[in-house]
């Protein structure tokens, strides 16, 4: 499973430079509940729980990330929202003592990526097959019965470069294999390599995607009028 350490640093002033819009994040997460108890998978420094919070004071909020310096990022973020809890998790060990009505991940252990009117496929984090079928296993545990597994959607990877909000140039290059692909992240100073970041990712096809959460008891629900932000899963059994 993906460890950005290394990255941390310097992951708010990338993301929030354009590359995700946080309230339309949200938006969509209204549109799909209401939800009283919701988990955040890979929750990063916490920039979607902050908004979510802002708008749900009362609401009982959990997020989960495997890496310690975005948890210490993310804790001081979230210090005015006491109902948001931060715990210290990786998914193929996930041990929760809540379930939960929604899970959601945008950009986290799993997300899709569609390119036009090709069909969807999954993206993990977690770049070996076994590792998936017990992270999602254990996942499908924790979600209640009627509950929602939702699935952010993002468009198709590709090299480029383009500055930030704070004058350094992000940059990223992505090299397929044969089961998914590698993507480096770099942040330039001046030309200067001051972050390098890479991560493995394995890719599901849409068929495969179906037939794994179907066996662990989702179905995928259509939204009218296209997908928002999120592909969404009810756990029916």
């Amino acid at each position: 499973m993906g460890d950005y350490t290394n990255m941390s640093s310097y992951y708010d002033v990338i993301m929030t430079s354009g590359y995700y819009d946080y309230a339309e994040i949200v938006d969509d997460l209204d549109r799909l509940g209401p939800f009283d108890n919701i988990l955040e998978i890979g929750c990063g420094t916490g920039l979607i729980l902050e908004e979510f919070g802002r708008r749900h004071s009362t609401a009982s909020i959990t997020g989960i990330d495997l890496t310690e310096a975005m948890l210490k990022l993310a804790q001081k973020r979230l210090e005015p929202f006491p109902s948001i809890k931060l715990a210290r998790q990786n998914v193929v060990e996930l041990s929760l003592t809540e379930t939960y009505d929604a899970a959601f991940s945008y950009g986290g252990v799993w997300y899709f990526v569609i390119d036009g009117e090709k069909e969807p496929f999954m993206v993990s984090h977690i770049p070996d097959e076994a590792g998936n079928l017990i992270g999602l296993t254990k996942l499908a545990g924790q979600i209640a019965s009627g509950g929602m597994l939702l699935l952010g959607i993002q468009g198709p990877h590709f090299d480029y470069e383009k500055p930030i909000s704070n004058g350094m140039t992000y940059a990223q290059k992505i090299t397929p294999h044969d089961y998914g692909f590698t993507k480096h992240y770099y942040l330039l100073d001046e030309g200067r390599k001051v972050m390098s970041q890479t991560i493995d990712y394995r890719i599901y096809s849409w068929a495969q995607t179906l037939q794994m959460l179907g066996d662990l008891g989702f179905t995928f629900v259509p939204q009218s009028g296209g997908a928002g932000k999120f592909l969404a899963f009810r756990k029916t059994q």
